[in-house]
């Protein structure tokens, strides 16, 4: 393994092997260039038929030139393989190997020879898989280091030579612990086997990721997704994309991903968007909000909404010119009792019924040798009194207006409730005052989350190709059938922890809510390497484990660094400002976590100290570098050093000490160089 001298003004010496790879990153930006040039000089002036295909072909040119940016601070390419034999030949002939410089997208040159291959092709595959064991035809795998996008080192592995041991790659680790200031940063360049394994595993099968602090599950969900487009391009270009995250900050922290990697269209959504039907302006006690989240509400709805249909008791009477042709009640009751057995969505059945008593009608027509066409059937479908009888029978349902009368009136919810809730569950989401209208009403989010199933009952909701399900472990079991009803026709990913989950319906199993997802086939994956948290953080917060989450396999830190860890007690705020002020003066950014009810006081004390900080999901910057974060809203967030203050009054923040716990298990791994714990109150004796 060698490794030169990080000198970004080393001579360009022919014979140099670093000076070769700067010119050969030159040579690539400057291709890279070329090819959005092309694009962007690309003349559609004669080769659309009409402005509609050329408004959407410039579209799309300007989505690829976007694609095809250089980002500066981003090395374009971060590995070589050296092959033994060129990809494909017969290793018996001894054909001459290739090199394949690998990066974030493809870059050729003027005759289309490729001089950076995209990370997601299959033969970039072996720079992640490849080792000792089983080399894949792989003589040289080189990896780059760089310093503000400047290449300035490499380091060598000669995987087909015995007499070279295994090592750790140093520019891996120092990759892994490169301070980070902004959002979160793509691991391309860092991937392990067993993630690049689920990353690059099939469209049509999901995966759920059970992941703890620090194996990088998120980043691995997103990598998949872009590997997918990569692979499948043209289908989910059809069916669309979508990540799932758990709140805006979080969004905000991982939405420079996907376009790091040329990934412009995958839409980035919460499950409180995705049921965005109407404002939310109210909350839910744990209770009510456990009731309502319960899958069992879904047959509530069910019923509720199939109540609205009535079985006629008249016959339909439609005149066309002199004639008079009657369907009677019986034949009625027939049709609309094969439309409830077939079990399809309200809408689609009422949109049937129509259809269906014409088609009646035509029967007599023909039986007295009419010869009616299809014209004949719709105009008897559109007929007054056809009408009315459909209006009667299977008249239409506003689900915001169904659930609401649900929610406050007892005695519907009691009729479509038995036998599914009790009594005393049917109290705790009875709304105490009348409503007056669906706007008028002070919804909740597990509101929202019903009138989303009911209005699915009504009419099907659009399915995507892929989903990408992040921090899934806190969703309700309804709310992992409202996101299992935008997959329904496509794969998941489903990314999560089961010892962080910090709401009273969190997650018991993943057997059971990929059941609720519609994804029971789904494959379960576990990720127990710890990349991120430093050795000691991550053995202090594993104390919590067998009281959050018994059984489940802590995680085991490959740091090399042990990371800065100490417990510091305190007897004022001024003292956590100081552990702020201490950690500011090393390089990367800075997290001070706390109770969410501490908030006002750390503001008050940062404020006369003069320090400026952000909220979380804001973008940090060189000049801030310090975020204050409450404990609610760390979840999935990272910081290079982390100031955790009072972790028994984060315990205490939360509805029951379990939930407590996992909230602090949170608050502990969000550290990727260093913590320090301060406490004036005693800490939570699990932590002793």
């Amino acid at each position: 393994m060698s490794t030169p001298p990080a000198d970004p003004h080393a001579p360009q010496d022919a014979q140099d092997p670093l000076s070769r790879e700067r010119a050969h990153l030159g040579s690539s930006r400057a291709a890279l260039r070329a090819m959005r040039e092309d694009v962007e000089n690309l003349d559609i002036t004669d080769v659309t038929a009409n402005w509609v295909n050329a408004a959407v072909l410039q579209h799309q040119i300007d989505e690829r030139i976007k694609a095809l940016a250089d980002l500066s601070h981003t090395p374009l390419f971060f590995g070589r393989l050296d092959y033994l034999h060129a990809p494909g030949a017969d290793k018996a002939e001894g054909a001459e190997g290739e090199r394949f410089y690998i990066g974030r997208r493809h870059v050729h040159d003027a005759e289309g020879d490729p001089m950076v291959i995209d990370w997601r092709a299959p033969v970039s595959q072996p720079f992640y898989r490849a080792s000792k064991k089983d080399p894949m035809d792989v003589g040289l795998r080189r990896r780059f280091g760089y310093t503000s996008g400047d290449l300035t080192a490499y380091e060598d592995e000669h995987l087909s030579d015995p007499s070279e041991a295994a090592a750790t790659s140093k520019l891996l680790q120092q990759e892994i612990e490169r301070p980070r200031v902004g959002p979160m940063r793509d691991i391309v360049a860092t991937i392990q086997p067993e993630q690049d394994e689920i990353v690059r595993s099939g469209l049509t099968g999901s995966v759920c990721v059970q992941g703890g602090p620090g194996t990088g599950k998120t980043a691995v969900g997103l990598h998949r997704v872009a590997y997918l487009l990569y692979a499948h391009r043209e289908r989910l270009a059809r069916t669309g994309t979508l990540v799932i995250g758990p709140n805006k900050s979080f969004m905000h922290y991982i939405e420079q991903v996907l376009p790091a990697l040329g990934e412009l269209e995958v839409k980035q959504a919460t499950v409180d968007d995705l049921v965005a039907h109407v404002e939310v302006r109210g909350t839910d006690d744990a209770t009510a909000a456990v009731v309502k989240g319960d899958a069992r509400m879904a047959e509530v709805l069910r019923r509720a909404v199939r109540s609205h249909v009535t079985l006629p008791t008249e016959g339909v009477v439609v005149v066309r010119g002199s004639r008079r042709w009657r369907v009677p009640a019986y034949e009625l009751e027939t049709i609309v009792g094969e439309l409830l057995d077939r079990d399809i969505r309200y809408g689609a059945a009422r949109e049937a019924l129509p259809q269906r008593i014409a088609h009646a009608v035509l029967v007599q027509m023909e039986r007295s040798g009419e010869a009616p066409d299809d014209r004949v059937q719709d105009a008897v479908a559109r007929n007054t009194a056809v009408k009315a009888a459909v209006k009667a029978i299977w008249p239409p349902v506003d689900p915001a207006k169904l659930v609401l009368r649900l929610l406050t009136d007892a005695d519907f919810l009691a009729v479509h409730a038995d036998g599914i809730l009790d009594e005393d569950e049917q109290k705790e989401i009875l709304w105490s005052k009348p409503v007056r209208s669906v706007k008028s009403a002070k919804w909740s989010p597990a509101d929202a989350v019903l009138i989303d199933e009911a209005t699915d009952l009504v009419q099907r909701t659009h399915s995507l190709g892929h989903v990408v399900l992040d921090e899934a472990q806190d969703l309700s079991p309804m709310q992992y059938r409202a996101v299992g009803r935008r997959c329904t026709t496509g794969s998941a990913t489903v990314l999560g922890d089961l010892a962080q989950g910090t709401t009273p319906w969190a997650t018991r199993s993943w057997d059971e809510a990929l059941a609720h997802l519609g994804k029971g086939d789904a494959v379960i994956e576990e990720l127990t390497a710890g990349f991120r948290v430093p050795t000691d953080v991550i053995t202090y917060a594993s104390r919590l484990l067998p009281h959050i989450a018994p059984g489940l396999t802590p995680v085991a830190s490959v740091r090399e660094n042990p990371g800065f860890f100490e417990v510091r007690p305190t007897t004022a705020d001024e003292q956590v400002v100081d552990a702020c002020e201490e950690l500011l003066r090393n390089e990367g950014s800075i997290g001070l976590i706390a109770a969410d009810a501490r908030i006002p006081a750390l503001t008050e004390a940062l404020t006369a100290a003069g320090l400026t900080y952000l909220g979380p999901g804001e973008e940090t910057t060189a000049q801030t570098r310090l975020t204050l974060v409450p404990a609610s809203l760390a979840k999935g967030l990272e910081y290079d050093y982390v100031v955790l203050d009072e972790p028994q009054a984060v315990v205490d923040g939360e509805p029951d000490e379990r939930t407590g716990l996992r909230r602090l298990y949170v608050a502990l791994t969000r550290a990727v160089s260093g913590l320090t714990v301060t406490h004036a109150a005693p800490l939570p004796q699990q932590l002793s």
